[in-house]
């Protein structure tokens, strides 16, 4: 069986981690991730695996995140029988989150079905239910960071703490070969260094050959202490609410959610935010945050976990408790999932108050290319939401203080040892402009540029020892399921279709008279017509 390495996943793009290494003792998979972002992406989800799942002996998560973790339950549907592994806190997690990312499927399929059968269209099916995930979790052991463990005969793995978020993990590999072991890293998600939560993370040791998250690499931040960063927040929301309305502030769950409600509490225990009603509308965030209690020992400030403890915030767990937030029209700081908005309550909490003037956005988190978040921040006067047409005139603001991702500079020191004998660096997990900024940055720290390699979907590459070292060489292997200039697209068709029904409407409100709108709809009909010849 030949030794290789296969990219399945967040390639040219920041979601969808899958990486399959294949060994003469056996396949495993770094992550089975859900990919997020345009539809031509999201849509790689229910196609089936560009591999036998049953040939699957073993999964390594990185950490709890959807984009890393979220096709696992449809793995296990699929035929897999083998091991997977976490850390202790990774496992906790995903008891949560995985059967949340079911339930979401089952609303957005029957949301979506309601609408096909409005229109004569074919019955879709979600690709997992809360069932299949719940029954994938009997699949997942723990290990504890920094012990070898075997994973597989002949293959030994180490989770390495990466400061992300909680539980999250680098992993070091060490695969049995001749003429010597080949010892692989695979980053996951590498977080910044002074994190709120978390500790900094380890430093990986030798390898020949690794895989780096790139979210970040063209990226450069100034150093912020705990009190900086809780001042900013401090002063988006103090000015948000001034302005008369509601804070809407889109957060994903584990983590992020954590952090925020930790400062929002420190700013009202000094005095800050007087008056203002804090919501935090996800039963998801509420659950995790137990895990963080669980594990707070674990955490870089021992009262981590506790944000709930001083009543400082309204948990909303039922469905009723959130249409009561959508009531309130001023005062009110709207903590929901999901951190992109593509699916959750916060689309409700859009719709609510994307429309009002005196209301603001505040995105805290990365928006991938394609997604609702992305849209909003990037400036768009309307988007649709569950297929109504919102027009956005809410203030839009963003900070990158609670950033889980190291910059460019974090990046190369945290690759430093590594570096003298590596063979190959596949970067991963990034767009092109952060894929080309870390390249160029590693490249000035050293590195051969022609042993950093940008993987494409669904790439082969061959171990090969040469020269002393091994190396990861890119086969040809017939047709990626998305050339990459889709893959890594920021729009696809599907976000021009909807900006253009925006653009119609628009434009057909603007004509002075109906003869004009007339006219304009008779010149769609000629243009359809032509390009349909």
């Amino acid at each position: 069986m030949t030794l290789s390495l296969h990219i399945h996943g967040a390639a040219g793009t920041v979601t969808g981690s899958c990486h399959r290494l294949v060994t003469p003792h056996g396949t495993l998979l770094v992550d089975c991730g859900l990919f997020q972002g345009p539809k031509s992406l999201r849509a790689l989800n229910y196609r089936d695996f560009p591999f036998a799942p049953a040939e699957i002996a073993a999964v390594l998560f990185t950490h709890a995140h959807i984009d890393h973790s979220g096709l696992f339950p449809k793995l296990t549907l699929a035929g897999f029988q083998g091991r997977a592994f976490a850390t202790e806190a990774t496992r906790d997690l995903l008891r949560w989150l995985l059967p949340d990312a079911g339930a979401i499927q089952e609303n957005d399929v029957e949301r979506l079905n309601r609408r096909n059968a409005r229109r004569g269209e074919p019955v879709v099916v979600p690709i997992y239910t809360r069932a299949d995930a719940e029954a994938s979790l009997s699949f997942i052991e723990s290990q504890p960071y920094d012990r070898w463990f075997e994973p597989l005969p002949g293959v030994r793995a180490r989770l390495r703490n990466a400061g992300h978020i909680l539980g999250s993990a680098f992993i070091e590999i060490e695969v049995d070969a001749a003429p010597r072991p080949l010892r692989l890293v695979f980053s996951g998600d590498v977080g910044p260094l002074g994190k709120a939560l978390q500790p900094d993370p380890a430093r990986p040791g030798r390898a020949d050959v690794a895989l780096v998250e790139s979210t970040y690499g063209s990226r450069s931040r100034e150093p912020m202490s705990e009190a900086d960063r809780r001042a900013v927040l401090g002063r988006e929301l103090e000015v948000a609410l001034a302005a008369g309305g509601n804070v809407v502030v889109p957060v994903f769950a584990v983590e992020r959610t954590q952090e925020i409600l930790e400062d929002i509490a420190e700013l009202k225990r000094g005095g800050k935010l007087r008056g203002a009603q804090v919501f935090l509308d996800s039963p998801l965030a509420g659950r995790t945050t137990e895990v963080f209690r669980t594990h707070r020992a674990s955490l870089s400030r021992s009262e981590g976990g506790h944000a709930f403890s001083g009543g400082e915030f309204r948990l909303s767990e039922t469905v009723d408790q959130s249409r009561a937030i959508g009531r309130i029209h001023a005062g009110a700081i709207i903590l929901a999932g999901s951190g992109m908005c593509d699916a959750g309550r916060v689309k409700h909490h859009l719709k609510d108050n994307l429309w009002r003037t005196d209301s603001t956005i505040l995105f805290v988190g990365y928006q991938a290319p394609g997604t609702l978040g992305a849209l909003i921040r990037g400036g768009a006067a309307q988007v649709r939401i569950h297929g109504e047409e919102i027009g956005v005139r809410a203030r839009v603001r963003s900070i990158d203080t609670y950033t889980g991702h190291a910059d460019r500079e974090e990046l190369v020191g945290w690759c430093r040892p590594m570096l003298d004998g590596l063979g190959s660096l596949l970067l991963v997990h990034g767009e092109p402009n952060g894929i080309d900024g870390l390249s160029a940055a590693l490249a000035a720290a050293g590195v051969d540029r022609a042993r950093i390699v940008a993987p494409v979907l669904d790439e082969k590459f061959v171990f090969v020892h040469r020269d002393g070292r091994w190396s990861a060489i890119p086969e040809a292997n017939g047709m990626p399921r998305l050339p990459p200039e889709a893959a890594n697209a920021r729009r696809d068709w599907h976000n021009d279709y909807a900006q253009m029904l925006l653009d119609i409407r628009g434009a057909l409100q603007a004509a002075p008279d109906d003869a004009a709108r007339h006219r304009l709809l008779q010149e769609l009909r000629r243009v359809l017509g032509n390009s349909g010849r």
